[in-house]
């Protein structure tokens, strides 16, 4: 098996174990803005804690972020290497294009294997008990987008 093959494997069994912790119904409404390809508001109520954000990040039931990603986590091993390294992304983007990246980031790259953590519509052959249901909650976005931001 080549490499990409297993690598892209590896994402796809990431990506279905994500699917299946999805989360609360998606409620929160947001606008893209093609300007800077973002999302200026949040999508919740109250500001996003950077602490709940790694732990998000890292938990393999959530964010999943070290499936793809290598992270300043020193003490979670096995890294992910098939997507760019989050180191500098708070100095890269903003976190309202951080957060259009996390909520969708097929609206930016269609053919990228991240999944859109906060869609929960237009799927094929979603199990009912998934149906209608983001993996992550707006507040769990909000919590990652603050955490991400600290990566400068």
């Amino acid at each position: 098996m080549t490499t990409v093959r297993r690598a892209s494997l590896i994402a796809t069994l990431a990506c279905s174990l994500l699917a299946m912790t999805a989360s609360a119904t998606q409620s929160a409404k947001f606008t893209v803005d093609k300007s800077d390809y973002s999302i200026k508001e949040s999508l919740t109520d109250q500001a996003g804690d950077p602490v709940k954000g790694r732990e998000v990040a890292i938990d393999r039931k959530k964010g999943n972020c070290l499936a793809c990603h290598t992270l300043p986590i020193p003490e979670q091993p096995f890294h992910g290497r098939i997507a760019p390294p989050l180191m500098g992304v708070g100095a890269r983007y903003s976190p309202a294009q951080l957060r259009l990246r996390v909520v969708n980031p097929k609206m930016l790259n269609p053919n990228t294997i991240m999944p859109s953590y906060y869609k929960s519509d237009g799927f094929h052959r979603t199990m009912k008990k998934f149906a209608g249901k983001s993996i992550l909650s707006a507040q769990e976005v909000e919590d990652i987008i603050a955490y991400l931001s600290t990566l400068k």
